[in-house]
């Protein structure tokens, strides 16, 4: 019975804590609500009213940021002289900016202190510029380069140490498919770091061939059989491969311990330029043989001197 008596009373105690304690939150709760209640009634009406302000000014706002983005967009293209990753850099800017400005307004209209989360914004972006310099790094590098356009997409070039095609350009990487389709990702950092050579720069190109005549060939006839060789490349429509202006040549460039080594120069179309290549090599050494020009094998003279 005693213990029956013990436990009634603890039961009891605990019971009253409890209805305490709700009886606390339930005035702190009252309090809160009675607060709440007094700010709408004071100042409800005028955040409400704020608001709503903010909210229209990042609509309309919104709404003049892409018509100022799409005007520079348009001036741009109009201008014919910046290439597609410029004006996307550009017009992204001023959509950033803008929507930055908006924003900043908006929190201000509602009475946000915007002081020290510009502030923030400006530590943390120092932070980050420690973190992420290598970024950053290519970041710039892709500025330099829409800026200069040294290359666009579509040209063959030589950047970072890789040769091929430009498939892709954007502000951190440069992306090139080589000669044997395989994709390769430059950051810009290596890009604008180094030498860059441009194949597709120009509409003309120079295109070089070697040949190896004998000693004892007439190097006359060589020349002009070469010449006349490459004078007569065509696509399969008839259009001749090699330029008239400037007009080819073929002139002895050295003489090799077996061979005299003509070389011989043509002009074309930076398009062309493969064509002439391999169908120079292949019409001059078949005029040879029609011509009887004779083409060496690597050869010795050994003398032999008796006791």
């Amino acid at each position: 019975m005693a213990t029956n008596a013990v436990e009634a009373a603890s039961a009891s105690g605990l019971g009253a804590q409890a209805c305490d304690a709700f009886a606390r939150e339930y005035s702190r709760g009252q309090e809160f609500l009675e607060q709440a209640w007094a700010w709408v009634m004071d100042k409800g009406v005028e955040f409400l009213a704020n608001l709503v302000m903010a909210i229209l000014i990042l609509v309309i706002g919104g709404l003049v940021v892409k018509l100022v983005t799409a005007i520079v967009r348009k001036a741009l293209r109009r201008t014919k002289r910046v290439n597609a990753l410029l004006e996307s850099f550009l017009c992204s800017a001023v959509s950033k900016t803008g929507w930055i400005f908006l924003f900043v307004i908006a929190l201000g209209r509602i009475g946000v202190d915007v002081g020290p989360l510009i502030a923030g914004l400006g530590v943390t972006g120092f932070i980050l510029g420690f973190a992420f310099k290598d970024t950053l790094s290519n970041f710039a590098s892709g500025i330099m380069i829409a800026l200069n356009q040294p290359f666009k997409v579509g040209d063959y070039v030589i950047v970072g140490g890789v040769e091929g095609a430009v498939r892709e350009l954007n502000m951190m990487a440069t992306v090139i498919a080589t000669a044997d389709n395989k994709k390769i990702v430059i950051p810009n950092s290596n890009v604008w770091g180094g030498p860059v050579t441009n194949f597709s720069a120009h509409d003309t190109r120079r295109v070089d061939m070697s040949i190896c005549i004998a000693y004892g060939a007439d190097i006359d006839k060589a020349r002009d059989v070469a010449i006349e060789a490459v004078k007569s490349l065509a696509d399969a429509s008839g259009r001749a491969l090699a330029l008239a202006d400037p007009a080819p040549m073929a002139e002895v460039s050295s003489l090799d311990s077996s061979a005299i080594v003509l070389t011989v120069r043509a002009w074309c179309r930076t398009a062309d330029y493969w064509d002439v290549f391999f169908g120079g090599n292949q019409a001059v050494k078949q005029a040879f043989d029609k011509a009887g020009v004779a083409i060496p094998f690597p050869q010795m003279d050994v003398h032999i001197k008796q006791a």
